[in-house]
């Protein structure tokens, strides 16, 4: 009689793969996001969330279903209009005429990656329905708390805060992305590659049809997670993190700085890019590549520098400039 063993836990390097794999199925539908796509794993491995703005038609929503279906976790996806109430995303309670009480009827957020299409164009009070949902990763309804699956991650929509029908999101809703990416028009040679597939036949309604498949399970990238949490750091890394935020504090064009949430956030989000890239600690350049990502929508700017036009990603370059980079 033999007994059963339970399968190994995959290895970091096949874990890896597996991402590098995941990355390569998205590109079957998505042309040219290679830095979101590549943002998004980094927002799900340091268990985060994500902010990604930019005009209509540049393959948010189809970027979003493309990473679900490879990774092979659940989706919903939630229009936001200036009409939705905060209880149709977290869900509400429903009288039952045959019990004669109240239940529960779970929303939306209860899902692995829920879709925040066009969050900003809703006023603060539903956008702020998400935070208890992001931070604690619950819902508390009628005094219980209901914890949303694991993994769970918001990956939000908005279009450029100058668009008309746009709410400003709240701080606090803000502080609680751990990354906002900037997705730009594409390149005269990818939009040529974009239209190329749709001229083939391409349906973005049509993920399978465009072969996608899911290359990583929900547990593979559970253990990816704690893979990425347990990359080693040293205390001049931790140093250099605080000296950047400190700048920001300090910078003349800034009312204000970055938080300390801010300075736990770099630091998730760098040890995944460096889990993510093979190294087993993490080094300045690592930091370095995070800090606008995870940093651009914490600064609050004085208003003269944004009537100069002074942007926070030139702002957080400036910075990088001037601290000292441990050696």
């Amino acid at each position: 009689m033999t007994d059963a063993t339970s399968p190994s836990r995959p290895t970091d390097d096949d874990l890896r793969q597996r991402l590098q794999a995941v990355r390569l199925e998205v590109g079957k539908a998505v042309v040219g996001q290679d830095a979101a796509v590549t943002g998004l794993i980094i927002a799900l491995l340091a268990r985060g969330h994500v902010l990604l703005e930019g005009v209509p038609g540049v393959a948010k929503t189809l970027l979003v279903r493309s990473l679900s279906t490879a990774l092979q976790l659940d989706t919903k996806r939630v229009q936001f209009t200036p009409d939705l109430m905060p209880g149709d995303v977290t869900g509400s309670l429903v009288y039952d005429a045959n019990t004669g009480e109240f239940e529960f009827r779970e929303g939306p957020v209860f899902t692995n990656i829920l879709l925040a299409d066009e969050i900003n164009r809703t006023p603060p009070k539903t956008q702020s329905a998400l935070l208890e949902a992001m931070e604690e990763r619950q819902v508390s309804v009628d005094g219980l708390a209901k914890p949303v699956p694991t993994p769970f991650l918001v990956a939000a929509t908005q279009n450029p805060i100058e668009y008309e029908g746009t709410y400003t999101l709240p701080e606090a809703q803000l502080d609680r992305f751990l990354l906002k990416l900037v997705l730009d028009l594409p390149e005269r040679d990818t939009e040529i590659e974009v239209l190329r597939r749709h001229a083939a036949g391409f349906n973005p309604r049509d993920l399978a049809g465009a072969g996608l498949r899911a290359v990583l399970s929900p547990a593979d990238l559970v253990a990816a997670q704690s893979a990425a949490a347990a990359t080693g750091v040293s205390t001049d890394v931790l140093g250099y993190v605080v000296d950047l935020a400190r700048a920001t504090r300090r910078s003349p064009s800034v009312r204000l700085g970055v938080s300390p949430r801010g300075t736990t956030a770099l630091l998730a989000a760098a040890k995944a890019w460096a889990w993510l890239t093979g190294y087993p600690s993490l080094t300045p350049d690592h930091v370095q590549a995070m800090v606008l990502p995870v940093w651009r929508h914490r600064l609050q700017l004085r208003p003269e520098a944004e009537l100069e036009g002074v942007g926070t990603d030139t702002i957080l370059r400036q910075v990088l400039q001037q601290v000292q980079v441990p050696i």
